[in-house]
């Protein structure tokens, strides 16, 4: 009796540990829609603080990577206080970034993220490639600055408005008093002022009025 073996043919082991690379599979949300948490809020409020939030992101976003061109490419006289300074003011606005997407994601909408997404949505104006002065640069910075704070002040009254009080305290407590204090840091550094000799005083000192 012939006895017939059957040979089962089994995964070599670089097979098994092949990682399934390059898949595609449609997206799962839609930009623009938004998926219903229970957060006790009316979905009109989140869809109204969603679009809000994309704006601030896509701002913040910008002024981060402005922040980052001027660490950079800063030079002259302060470059090295400036340098330091624009580094850190960097650093504020991703961490600020990461916190309104976060937001966004929790009232259930899509967060932005790449580069073109963010250029099409941000309304500060696109820097040049090339190398700017410290003036132009600073100044470049303060008028985003104030771009995102009238947008943020008017977003948090309307979140509150809608009883969104997670979105009004975000825009309130990180969006405009992280952007204030970085535009008062920086536009100190606009102010023309002596480094050696004092300037002459218009009207003069107690002293020179008695001589």
């Amino acid at each position: 009796m012939t006895t017939v073996t059957t040979q089962t043919s089994t995964p070599s082991r670089s097979t098994l540990a092949q990682p399934m690379d390059r898949q595609r599979g449609r997206e799962i949300q839609a930009f623009g829609s938004l998926t219903r948490r229970p957060l006790g809020l009316d979905e009109s409020a989140c869809a109204a603080s969603v679009e809000a939030l994309t704006q601030v992101l896509a701002d913040t976003i910008t002024l981060r990577d402005l922040y980052l061109k001027h660490h950079w490419q800063v030079s002259g006289p302060t470059f090295y206080q400036l340098h330091l300074l624009f580094e850190k003011h960097y650093q504020e606005q991703a961490e600020l970034a990461d916190t309104i997407a976060e937001r966004i994601q929790l009232l259930g909408g899509v967060s932005i993220a790449m580069g073109a997404d963010v250029a099409e949505t941000t309304q500060i104006p696109r820097p040049p490639k090339g190398r700017e002065d410290v003036p132009s640069q600073i100044s470049r910075l303060l008028a985003a600055h104030e771009m995102i704070l009238r947008q943020a002040r008017q977003s948090a009254h309307d979140a509150a408005d809608a009883g969104d009080d997670g979105t009004n305290d975000l825009l309130v407590s990180d969006v405009v008093r992280t952007n204030e204090k970085q535009a008062w840091f920086i536009s100190e550094h606009l102010v023309e002022m002596p480094l050696v000799r004092a300037g002459a005083s218009s009207q003069g000192d107690g002293a020179d009025q008695k001589q």
